[in-house]
């Protein structure tokens, strides 16, 4: 019987120690991913034409998703520390905190990359925005800072107006070079609305992927931290019942 117990130990501490170790690995792929949606986001919010694109529209709102993506990136940073002592400690307190974290990562990275894509997608909160926004630019399309933004954004994307050349027609206004191809002549047929809308989203497509990622990254270091604190709270009363 004492040999039966002394095998069933040394095995369970093998799994203790394989699941800990996993764990451990598991958390610095998520630190990794942590730090890289971090320098992403950041990167994104800094950089200047893209800011400036945003703030001349009116379509700031964009950034609500990336300020949240950028709060739980630093705080996932960070909890992946306390996720590797924790499992090499085979702390329970510290790993039912840890699974705490992993739940509250999990449901913040959702929402934040739900936000994002909110304002980043075609048929999102972004696009009546910007329709607005450049509505209005073609309606005073005749003075030079409107025409000089309209440019800007018809040159560089390759649109016209908010949903197509007939914007002009509709608000009265004369349709302008920027709004033709160089080559052909012909007016742009796709409207800025749409066109920047997927740029946006071009922008924001690595950003979500390394967020779901790091979601589902945080529900197998929970699944995980669950089954170490089993099997910890295991050895500890085989322990226990071999001293009585």
């Amino acid at each position: 019987m004492g040999i039966g117990y002394g095998a069933s130990d040394e095995q369970l501490e093998k799994q203790i120690g394989c699941v800990k170790y996993t764990l451990f690995c598991f958390n610095i792929v998520a630190w990794m991913i942590a730090t890289a949606l971090f320098a992403l986001t950041v990167w994104l919010r800094a950089e200047p034409g893209f800011n400036d694109w945003l703030r001349i529209l009116d379509a700031q709102s964009f950034y609500i998703g990336v300020y949240v993506l950028i709060g739980v990136s630093i705080i996932m940073m960070a909890v992946s520390f306390l996720g590797c002592l924790s499992a090499l400690m085979e702390n329970t307190l510290a790993l039912f905190v840890f699974i705490g974290t992993q739940l509250f990562g999990f449901v913040a990275l959702v929402a934040g990359s739900a936000v994002t894509m909110q304002y980043s997608t075609i048929h999102s909160s972004l696009q009546p925005l910007l329709n607005v926004s450049l509505r209005r630019f073609v309606s005073t399309s005749e003075y030079t800072y409107s025409n000089y933004v309209l440019t800007m954004i018809q040159e560089n994307i390759g649109c016209c107006g908010a949903s197509g050349p007939w914007d002009y027609l509709d608000l009265r206004q004369p349709l302008p070079s920027s709004c033709r191809d160089t080559v052909s002549g012909n007016a742009f047929f796709n409207g800025c609305v749409d066109e920047l809308t997927w740029f946006f989203e071009g922008k924001t497509g690595w950003i979500v992927a390394l967020a779901m990622t790091l979601a589902m990254l945080n529900v197998i270091c929970g699944t995980m931290s669950f089954v170490l604190v089993q099997a910890v709270k295991k050895e500890e009363e085989q322990a226990s019942n071999y001293r009585r």
